[in-house]
């Protein structure tokens, strides 16, 4: 155990910005912060220091409080920068070399999304010279079971992993909790077809598909989706099966590179 004059001169003699990075990676790991003495026993620095850094965080937008409870998480311009960051990582940079051929056998948007908790967060996206029209960008973060890319990564789940994430992970709100019995045939689906559809399901005149990505265990790692106008698929009767083959495709390209 450690001792409190050992504790203390260890936050004395850490500088700010490893104070503050302790509690952004507390954060991360799914830490509460609603306990602030608790935090400071966590991350080694004392509770007024704990309470200005959540302060000076959520100023400048790094984190975003989590009502009712006093807890929070990384905010989106920490996971926009962070987003920008991964395109060096290996998933995210093969899937740079991926999108753009989805765009270009769509003439949709593509999007990579991956799963944090029962959280959806979008890292790349690849649009055509005529851009969607979409609240969706880099480093948005929804309700998994509210897009395809979370639907398609969740299909992945049996029914007890299912339950057990999301009692790990409850919905801050009551609006975000999902309708199970909606939910439950949205992923039989899912599983059946190796695919998720949504027909303006996360907004309106929007329909979207996505495939998961897996490694060489089936474990999920990602999900790639494209979105478009509906009136796109009602002009051209082919664009659905046109679009379910290329997102298929790509993500099982994107799979097999992550053997």
């Amino acid at each position: 155990m450690t001792k409190p004059s050992d504790t203390a001169a260890t936050d004395a003699s850490a500088s700010p910005v490893e104070r503050a990075f302790r509690l952004l990676r507390y954060i991360a790991d799914g830490g509460s912060t609603a306990n602030l003495s608790d935090v400071a026993r966590q991350i080694n620095v004392n509770r007024v220091t704990v309470m200005r850094l959540l302060e000076s965080l959520k100023a400048a937008g790094l984190i975003e409080a989590v009502p009712p409870g006093g807890a929070h998480r990384l905010g989106m311009p920490f996971l926009t920068l962070a987003a920008r960051a991964l395109g060096s990582a290996d998933l995210t940079s093969r899937a740079r070399q991926v999108l753009p051929g989805l765009v270009a056998k769509t003439g949709l948007s593509a999007y990579l999304a991956v799963l944090e908790g029962t959280e959806l967060i979008y890292l790349l996206c690849e649009t055509p010279d005529t851009p969607l029209v979409s609240r969706i960008r880099v480093g948005s973060r929804i309700p998994a079971h509210r897009a395809t890319p979370g639907l398609a990564m969740l299909a992945a789940l049996d029914a007890s992993a299912l339950a057990e994430l999301y009692a790990r992970h409850p919905a801050a709100d009551v609006a975000d909790q999902p309708d199970w019995q909606a939910l439950n045939a949205a992923l039989a689906i899912a599983r059946e077809t190796g695919c998720a559809w949504s027909f303006s399901g996360l907004e309106a005149g929007i329909d979207s598909c996505a495939a998961a990505v897996t490694d060489g265990r089936s474990n999920v790692l990602a999900a790639l989706s494209v979105a478009g106008p509906n009136t796109a698929f009602s002009n051209d009767e082919s664009l659905r099966a046109t679009v379910e083959a290329s997102v298929k495709a790509a993500a099982s390209e994107l799979s097999r590179s992550s053997l």
